[in-house]
């Protein structure tokens, strides 16, 4: 089983993480993008990470927006796993 993160390892995550937000037991982040096809390029290319991780994010499309939300659901909160996969998604 997944390890479920203290407020502290949380609070030391964010600090690495500028644009995603700590809502209850996931973060958010919301990506907005010229029009639909970026945006679903977007989600085609965090879906190939996510897949490589065997870690899958919440998620939502409205034309040029995708919001995200990660958590661990094995751990009932946030593990590192939500965090590796939070900083792929932002570098790639």
């Amino acid at each position: 089983m997944i390890a479920k993160l203290d407020d502290a390892a949380i609070a030391a995550a964010m600090a690495s993480l500028p644009g995603w937000s700590h809502k209850g037991d996931g973060i958010e982040r919301r990506y907005e993008f010229k029009d639909f096809s970026a945006a679903f390029g977007f989600m085609a290319r965090v879906a190939l990470l996510a897949e490589k991780a065997d870690h899958h994010p919440e998620w939502s499309n409205v034309w040029n927006k995708v919001n995200i939300r990660l958590t661990t659901h094995d751990a009932g909160g946030l593990s590192t796993r939500d965090f590796a996969l939070a900083k792929a998604i932002d570098a790639g």
